[in-house]
């Protein structure tokens, strides 16, 4: 059995569940269970998980699973559901050093970016199976409360970087230069957002993130115009 005695989001003292601020933030203010009611590991080979990842509009290498609040439960999406968080377990990839701690990895660096140092960050904690594994929890920032999506382009379509263009890794094939100039060309504040950009580059370096590649930057839509999207994807990897 779990014991929690931390918030699971916010990592305040003395919570056995989300903490009310946690709660708002992170399920729009919907009492959430912690525990999940499955197993992921029970369905590594099961068609649904494997067509629930072919689901999600994110991309990446790790495991990412569409998730919903359901009667207080966090599950697996449906065909026909919206997803309103994505949930990423620890990596089947065995090869990957101290690989179950990469959930935990990910949430304490994000609560450091946006508790620290004021970094704007997408919602996001931790679960836990019915073992006690932790599973990386982020609440999507571009689904809606009324389940509409907003516009959203990483930066690797923004400067033209895909496999036929720049080769397999064509994430990887691009630079913070690259990622400024186009912020300058697309977005109207874009002083602002160059400075936050700047921030979250300084951040990176400091926390030794290696996989702060052209797909983990975005411009979302916010109102008229385009914006940085809120940091997501920050890790660690200097203990991996």
């Amino acid at each position: 059995m779990t014991e929690i005695k931390n918030c699971p989001s916010l990592l305040l003292d003395g919570f056995n569940t989300y903490s009310p601020k946690a709660t708002k933030m992170l399920f729009n203010g919907v009492k959430v269970n912690p525990i999940l009611n499955f197993d992921i590991d029970e369905f590594r080979n099961a068609g649904e998980i494997a067509d629930a990842m072919h689901r999600i509009s994110v991309s990446g290498v790790q495991e990412k699973f569409p998730a919903i609040i359901k009667s207080g439960e966090i599950r697996i999406a449906g065909n026909d559901e919206r997803s309103t968080h994505i949930l990423k377990p620890a990596p089947w990839d065995k090869t990957l050093r101290d690989r179950k701690l990469i959930p935990a990895n990910e949430h304490l660096t994000m609560q450091i970016a946006s508790q620290v140092y004021g970094i704007h960050t997408a919602a996001n904690g931790l679960c836990f199976t019915s073992k006690g594994q932790p599973v990386y929890i982020t609440r999507r920032f571009d689904i809606l409360p009324d389940s509409s999506k907003l516009p959203m382009e990483d930066f690797a379509s923004l400067v033209g970087k895909n496999e036929q263009t720049a080769g397999l890794h064509f994430k990887y094939n691009g630079s913070y230069e690259d990622i400024a100039k186009a912020i300058r060309a697309n977005v109207a504040a874009w002083m602002v957002d160059m400075e936050r950009f700047f921030e979250l580059v300084v951040f990176n370096y400091i926390y030794a993130n290696g996989d702060a590649h052209l797909k983990n930057f975005s411009l979302i839509l916010n109102g008229q115009d385009y914006r940085l999207a809120p940091a997501y994807d920050l890790l660690n990897t200097s203990l991996h």
